[in-house]
């Protein structure tokens, strides 16, 4: 039997299916290399297996989603915790090693190197159960959205081959109404034929909001189009499923966002994060999958660091004082608090009062929003540390 090793690093290559895990010891020698099924047991005998090869192991990871959740979950119960490798790194690191060939026991290997020679990668943090849920909640809201987006854009050409009078009439990604109609009638001449008395009372009946102004509109519409056009039949069946789809999805929408809702008021400072102007329900529960656990932040530094607000030096040569975006953040906390920032910017208050001076300065709306949200985490973090809501005035104090 080997002699256990002080300390061994360990890299993996995370997949769906498998994984490949890798480990080195202080010299780069590779002590243990094997692909794992993305399995309890399966992990389990691996991670036994690689935590009798030393007495610390570090572990590095590629991956920090879905495809690694069990891989991480377990890792965690065994009091281990992995860094990100982000797989950009990855990359670059590959050309430093010899060969050329790409392999998931290349990838681990280098993913374990790396982690040898690197010390400042982030340790990834199992989300507890609340942050999980919301992560997945709010995952499965933005494929919801991005498929109403792909129906409505499909539905707006299809009958542009119809009546492309009718698809300028209303905003069909905005207006139920018109969406019903159109389940209903389709081509200028079937909404010619019934009217407006026995179309509006066709709406109402079906609870469209404002029915007589939707068919007000519909019918003029139809009166500046009487050629028919090719195809038409089709089209028109094509357009009552499409927009039967999208109503479908819009209930299914609502019933997601009231989970969330419900979910995130759940969370001990959702009242806070709320209190933020520009912050509702969604983007609290958007923030709270993305940031974790918010107690974790040192200081509110390290979360406008997290989220990509804090700019880093890029100089070259003569050439000093170049700030840019870091590569390493967060895209979805950052789109969070850039959001947050654009809405709270609507109405009167300190937010604009911030933004206009910004832009009074000589910065470009995108840039004087992101000062914005910069500014915006200082104030959160402020309240999330002091327990407290968001108020627009400062705080009095009493003296004594």
């Amino acid at each position: 039997m080997n002699e256990q090793r002080t300390r061994a690093w360990a890299g993996i290559d995370a997949g769906k299916a498998h994984h490949w895990a890798a480990v080195v010891d202080d010299t780069g020698t590779t002590l243990w290399s094997r692909k794992i099924v993305n399995d309890e047991a399966a992990i389990l005998d691996a991670l036994a297996d690689i935590l009798g090869l030393a007495g610390q192991v570090s572990w590095a990871i590629d991956i920090a989603g879905t495809a690694s959740a069990l891989l991480l979950a377990l890792l965690a119960a065994h009091g281990q915790q992995a860094v990100y490798v982000p797989g950009r790194t990855v990359n670059r690191m590959t050309g430093a090693y010899r060969g050329e060939a790409k392999t998931d026991a290349r990838d681990a290997y280098v993913i374990a190197e790396t982690s040898r020679v690197r010390k400042d990668f982030a340790m990834i943090d199992v989300p507890a159960q609340l942050a999980a849920d919301l992560g997945l909640l709010t995952a499965h809201r933005s494929d919801l959205v991005a498929d109403r987006v792909r129906l409505i854009n499909r539905l707006r050409d299809v009958l542009t081959g119809v009546s492309p009078a009718l698809e300028r009439a209303f905003d069909y990604s905005a207006h139920k109404g018109a969406l019903v109609l159109l389940t209903g009638y389709q081509t200028p001449a079937a909404i010619r034929r019934i009217g407006q008395t026995r179309l509006t009372a066709w709406l109402v009946n079906r609870k469209v909001r404002g029915g007589e102004a939707v068919a007000v509109t519909a019918l003029s519409a139809a009166r500046s189009q009487h050629t028919t056009l090719p195809g038409e039949h089709v089209a028109a069946t094509i357009v009552a499923e499409l927009a039967r789809q999208i109503l479908a999805l819009d209930d299914r929408l609502t019933a997601i966002e009231t989970q969330i809702r419900d979910t995130f008021r759940a969370h001990p400072q959702a009242e806070i994060i709320e209190s933020m102007p520009g912050i509702g329900p969604i983007l609290g529960a958007e923030l709270v999958a993305a940031a974790g656990d918010l107690a974790a932040y040192a200081d509110a530094g390290r979360l406008a660091s997290a989220a990509g607000l804090v700019p880093v030096p890029r100089d070259s040569g003569r050439r000093t004082g170049n700030l840019h975006r870091p590569k390493r953040y967060s895209r979805r906390l950052r789109r969070v608090f850039y959001l947050s920032a654009q809405s709270s910017i609507i109405r009167d208050g300190p937010n604009r009062d911030f933004y206009l001076k910004k832009r009074g300065q000589g910065l470009k709306h995108v840039q004087a929003v992101i000062a914005l949200a910069r500014r915006r985490v200082d104030v959160l973090w402020a309240l999330l540390r002091d327990n407290r809501v968001f108020t627009p005035a400062q705080p009095v104090t009493q003296s004594a």
